[in-house]
């Protein structure tokens, strides 16, 4: 190996219960570290002789031990680690010559040439634990690493990692060693009894460690995954954790390929869209294929484009599994109306204007019954219409034949939340035109109501244009 690709640190985890640790400062500095060893069961001494506020509340709330004296070498006795964070480099550097005279490894804040050893950035699951160093080099891209790496860790791991522990005497005695007790820990972290402690259920995480120690297989399970209205980074975390721990990923037509790709790199992909007179799979036969999957014990992401409970079939898809038998998890999306109005800077409710909202698609304003929520938009509810511009035209008419006024106020977004996205802009009596736009090839999005004043219309077009007659939006914008 090259030398320059040599540590000059090497990392350990050392043992501190009930072992002292020495902190020597009043003020933000030793607050900071005495945060840091507080994640321990560290015995926690603060030599300050004037400590500020916030250090001395610190104590009292963790039961630190406080010496208010002037720093002395006796302070070190018994010691593990010594901390200098006094401020001052002379009495620092005192400090970790005093330590290393009794044999004690010692650190001075932000003095790197005297440290005898380096704080990492902590990523704390206890008893999981996570450091990253370098080597004085980059704090700040420490604390860079370790924000990445703590939004992919889920939340339960430290209390899965305990359930590991309390199995492990039972899994030697019964599971041979090598590849079969591999698999096991494999099936243990990665199947039914980390998605049990997920859910904070440890009956059901004992039983299936019970059921994976008896040699039964385990089915499979199946997330029914937002995936968001398109841009990739507005996926949740827990999304893009099911992602890359999928065997298999089931995904619609109007997932890009930016976020399918967030997911493990050998997971099966299927594509199951279905676009308007384009169907590759009928609702059916997505049904029987995540069932499918589910008895081969595949971990299956169904990826649906924004949330998977607002016209997304989500209904059907849990039915057939809990019929089937097939575990399965929700987990929420950014649904297209919230980016679309994010898009606009749209206010969604304006006190003293619109205080509910409603969520249709085109096809619940055809033909000559109304719904019984458009009375809602006349009243000034926000209406937030999903594919509706094949119909747009009914859209229009079927509103202002129930008495919404043809002057109110409309937001278009065509592919909301991406780069190629388009806005446009109008009122009601404009919205049948948008049904002959046929360069709108993309997903499309109409809010509706008097609150689509209150948005930013800077970046976005008219629907048509006017000359002798003027829109109340038109008005507003004034």
């Amino acid at each position: 190996m090259p030398e320059t690709e040599r540590l000059n640190t090497f990392p350990i985890f050392l043992r501190v219960e009930g072992k002292i640790v020495v902190i020597i400062g009043e003020g933000d500095e030793a607050l900071a570290k005495a945060r840091l060893i507080g994640q321990s069961s560290a015995l926690i001494r603060i030599v300050a002789e004037k400590p500020a506020a916030d250090l001395h509340a610190w104590v009292a709330e963790n039961g630190a031990e406080l010496i208010c004296e002037a720093y002395r070498p006796a302070h070190l006795a018994d010691a593990v680690l010594v901390f200098a964070a006094t401020g001052s480099a002379e009495l620092d550097a005192e400090i970790i010559a005093d330590a290393r005279a009794q044999k004690i490894s010692a650190n001075a804040v932000d003095r790197p040439a005297l440290c005898d050893f380096l704080t990492p950035a902590l990523i704390n699951r206890a008893p999981v634990a996570i450091a990253i160093g370098t080597e004085g080099a980059g704090p700040v891209l420490s604390q860079i690493i370790r924000s990445r790496i703590d939004r992919i860790l889920p939340p339960a791991l430290g209390a899965l990692a305990r359930l590991a522990a309390s199995w492990r005497d039972a899994v030697e005695r019964l599971v041979p060693k090598g590849a079969a007790r591999r698999d096991f820990w494999t099936s243990f972290f990665e199947g039914a009894p980390a998605r049990a402690v997920a859910a904070a259920d440890f009956d059901a995480a004992n039983a299936a460690t019970e059921q994976l120690l008896a040699g039964r297989p385990m089915t499979g399970h199946v997330a029914l995954v937002g995936a968001g209205p398109g841009s990739a980074d507005l996926i949740t975390l827990r999304a893009h954790r099911l992602l890359m721990e999928a065997d298999v990923i089931v995904h619609d037509a109007l997932v890009p390929e930016a976020v399918v790709s967030l997911g493990r790199r050998d997971a099966e992909r299927v594509f199951a869209g279905k676009r308007k007179g384009c169907h590759s799979k009928s609702q059916c036969e997505i049904n029987a294929l995540l069932v499918a999957l589910g008895r081969q014990g595949k971990r299956v992401v169904r990826l649906k484009s924004g949330d998977p409970l607002v016209f997304g079939r989500a209904g059907e898809e849990m039915a057939a599994l809990r019929e089937a038998g097939i575990s399965y998890e929700i987990v929420p999306g950014v649904t297209a109306a919230f980016s679309a109005a994010a898009d606009f800077n749209l206010p969604l409710t304006l006190r003293g204007v619109s205080s509910s909202l409603v969520f249709t698609t085109g096809h619940d304003l055809k033909g000559a019954a109304l719904p019984d929520w458009a009375k809602l938009a006349i009243e000034g509810a926000t209406v937030a219409v999903y594919m509706g511009r094949s119909n747009a035209a009914e859209v229009s008419r079927n509103l202002a034949a129930a008495g919404l006024s043809p002057d109110t106020a409309v937001a278009i977004v065509e592919n909301s939340s991406l780069p190629n996205r388009r806005l446009f802009h109008g009122s009601l009596a404009d919205l049948a035109g948008l049904q002959d736009r046929e360069d709108l090839a993309g997903p499309v999005m109409t809010i509706i109501g008097d609150a689509v004043a209150g948005a930013d219309f800077r970046h976005s077009t008219p629907l048509t244009q006017r000359t002798n007659t003027e829109t109340r939006l038109e008005r507003t914008m004034r």
